[in-house]
């Protein structure tokens, strides 16, 4: 058995939760936060059969996609009169980090 962790855009998580379900996948999702841009993540928690990591690992690939995104930077530290005209940066989010651990003992009660 394995425990597949994924962390995946909050944007991508609905589709991806909803994908893995029809599929017959089950899968818990945690609200987080963290990354460079400090933007909410999802963390999905999948446990599933070793021949069905395959299946798991594609319905992520197919589900959780990059996209561009342009942000302002933060401004620098100015001195009382200096003026600051930020230039958005592109930026690439989204996606997914995924984790595959083996389990050794599994219990539902």
């Amino acid at each position: 058995m394995k425990l597949v962790i994924a962390v995946v855009h909050s944007q991508d998580a609905r589709p991806l939760t909803d994908s893995l379900m029809r599929q017959g996948h089950r899968a818990t999702v945690i609200s987080t936060t963290g990354g460079f841009l400090r933007e909410g993540n999802a963390t999905v928690i999948i446990g599933t059969q070793d021949e069905l990591l395959e299946d798991v690992l594609s319905i992520i690939r197919q589900n959780c996609r990059t996209r561009t995104k342009y942000v302002n930077p933060l401004p620098p530290v100015m001195e009382p009169g200096e003026m600051y005209l930020p230039n958005p940066v592109e930026v690439e989010v989204g996606g997914a980090i995924v984790f595959v651990l083996d389990v050794t003992r599994f219990e539902k009660y």
